[in-house]
Order: structure tokens, then C-alpha cells, then sequence
């Protein structure tokens, strides 16, 4: 469980770092709470949704849709509240991370 969790946080660092920088975001304190705020809410969100997963009969669909919810809504506070350059920072929140996950999304699929 520790290795996927390791590799869900490196891989969404990874894309939510480039889909920043592919936003013409180039601010370093910026980045810096990028990768802090993803380092909070990234493994909750994975814990959660794998306990939820062994644990529960649950469909994982109604699982998944509120913890990214939860992400969006911390990450883009986060943004708002102590970002410099996020004009749209809710709005960054979401493509960041809907891009992140189904970028994930693919991935799986593919491997």
C-alpha cells in the first residue's frame, strides 16, 4: 500500500508540476504550494478511496466523485488564500486535477 501511495503522489506531482508549467505558471513559491497542498490532499484522497475499496460493497464511482471534490476544494482554497499568480485558483484546481486523474485514469488502462 506505502509503494502505491508513493507512485500516486510522484505521478500526480509529476503532472500537476507540468500542467502548471503548461498554464504559463512560472512562479517558484507557486509551484512550491502545488506540491505541498498536493502532498496533503494526494494520499488521503488514495487511502480513502482504498480503504473504500477493500472495505466497503461500495460503487468506487461514488467514492471517487467526493474525494476529488474534497481535492479541489482544499487544493483551490489553498491557491486562493496563499497563492500569487492563480487568477482562477478553484478553476486551476479542477483542471489540475481532473487532468492529473485522468491522465492516471489512462494509464492504468494501459498498463
Amino acid at each position: 500500500m506505502i509503494q502505491a501511495l508513493v507512485v500516486s503522489l510522484a505521478l500526480t506531482l509529476a503532472l500537476e508540476a507540468g500542467f502548471f508549467l503548461l498554464a504559463g505558471m512560472r512562479d517558484k513559491k507557486d509551484m512550491l504550494l502545488l506540491v505541498l497542498v498536493n502532498i496533503v490532499t494526494n494520499p488521503v484522497v488514495v487511502l480513502l478511496y482504498w480503504l473504500a475499496s477493500v472495505y466497503t460493497d461500495w460503487n468506487l464511482v461514488f467514492v471517487i466523485i467526493p474525494l476529488e471534490i474534497f481535492a479541489i476544494l482544499i487544493e483551490g482554497y489553498c491557491y486562493n488564500k496563499y497563492g500569487r499568480g492563480f487568477k482562477r485558483p478553484y478553476v486551476f484546481s479542477v483542471c489540475a486535477n481532473m487532468f492529473s486523474y485522468w491522465t492516471g485514469v489512462l494509464i492504468q488502462f494501459l498498463i
